[in-house]
């Protein structure tokens, strides 16, 4: 069942009987929904995740409940929380966790596990495909927030991937720079190994340019996509095989240099199926 409800309230009411009520689904799914990050309010002029479900609303506010039993439904790998700074942390995103939700829920997103790990607002500063894995940076506060997302939109952090791939690469160095979606992309590719009972290739990939599913469409351009790849290459029994394994920066609040990488047993990447 999916659904989208948008109500404004005739009379004050808790927002699981407003919600109950105009859906016909029982208040155990609404608390569900509600506590996945499924509705919205209106709250000091901006629209938010609403997660009480016994809130009491006032009157004239509006309330909108984004409802599908499947994304409710699911669920992901825990994040592995690797290095705490203080108004920052490093995480390791394991496969099929976004990195944050969307209307329909943040359930099975790192910055929601990040703000309930850490018991505080949390803020995401850059992306990883859901399919992928590997370190990612949660800012704290706002402060961090804003320096943090400057540093990566100034192509100042050092990125770093493994990923394995289809058939025998032999990249050495190789520079990929064609464009993606019309816009300057280039990933530095260098094989690490090739494994002849699967023909496949393990490379190290590092990036300029963060662009949509980047290393994606530059491996399958290749004639190479990376194993699991669904949109790119061919699905299998593997999750993607991408996974970002170094993050490399001056820290914009202390002036410190960073090298920050996942632990090895996180880095691998599965010889392909």
């Amino acid at each position: 069942m999916r659904t989208i409800v948008d109500i404004t309230l005739t009379k004050s009411q808790t927002a699981v009987d407003a919600l109950s009520d105009a859906t016909g689904l029982s208040k155990m799914r609404i608390k569900d929904a509600m506590a996945k990050g499924a509705c919205r309010w209106t709250h000091k002029g901006k629209q938010v995740r609403l997660r009480k479900a016994k809130r009491e609303v006032k009157a004239g506010t509006r309330l909108q409940l984004f409802y599908d039993d499947i994304v409710l439904a699911r669920r992901a790998e825990p994040a592995e929380l690797l290095t705490d700074f203080g108004q920052y942390s490093a995480w390791f995103k394991p496969h099929g966790l976004l990195a944050q939700g969307s209307q329909w829920g943040d359930h099975c997103s790192l910055l929601r596990e990040a703000e309930v790990r850490l018991g505080k607002p949390c803020f995401l500063v850059h992306r990883l495909d859901a399919d992928a894995a590997g370190l990612m940076l949660v800012a704290h506060d706002t402060k961090a927030a804003a320096a943090l997302s400057d540093l990566f939109a100034s192509r100042s952090v050092h990125k770093t991937y493994h990923a394995r791939v289809a058939g025998n690469l032999d990249a050495k160095d190789l520079t990929i720079d064609s464009p993606v979606e019309d816009k300057e992309a280039v990933s530095h590719v260098t094989t690490l190994a090739h494994d002849i009972q699967t023909d496949s290739t393990l490379v190290k990939v590092i990036i300029e340019t963060g662009r949509k599913h980047q290393i994606r469409r530059h491996l399958a351009g290749l004639g190479h996509p990376i194993v699991g790849d669904r949109l790119y290459g061919t699905a299998g029994t593997l999750p993607l095989q991408l996974v970002a394994v170094e993050l490399g920066f001056t820290c914009p609040l202390s002036r410190k240099k960073r090298k920050l990488a996942i632990p090895a047993n996180l880095a691998d990447v599965a010889p392909g199926n």
